[in-house]
């Protein structure tokens, strides 16, 4: 079992065993939601993953059309996971909620188009 928690670890979601898939994503509203240059989602199924604590929430449309509920912390702000409209039965937890250096590299790179310059994607696996 993994756990994953926003900075100040009072919202938390423990996920069993590994993640479905590992995405990084160089789209905008990625890179707006984290801050940085990208995102990295940990995909699992719903039933093998329980939040715990207060979240705020936030809806917005995704590039495909199908909206996205993301969980963040009203304490510290930080976006832990999101629910995607599209795959109802998943769970996305961003990937450095998890703190795990040793956490399994993505296996799925989206919006490549909008990837900064400077920045390498990981070596396909």
């Amino acid at each position: 079992m993994r756990t994953a928690s926003c900075a100040c670890g009072q919202l938390k979601i423990s996920c069993h065993g590994e993640p479905q898939l590992v995405a990084l994503c160089h789209c905008l509203d990625c890179q707006r939601r984290t801050g940085s240059s990208y995102g990295i989602g940990a995909f699992y199924a719903r039933e093998k993953a329980k939040a715990e604590g207060d979240a705020k929430t936030f809806r917005r449309s995704s590039h495909s059309g199908h909206a996205v509920t993301f969980h963040f912390c009203p304490n510290c702000g930080s976006s832990v996971f999101w629910e995607p409209e599209r795959k109802p039965e998943v769970i996305a937890v961003a990937m450095g909620c998890f703190a795990d250096p040793a956490f399994p590299a993505p296996t799925r790179i989206g919006w490549e188009e909008r990837r900064h310059g400077w920045v390498h994607n990981p070596e396909a696996k």
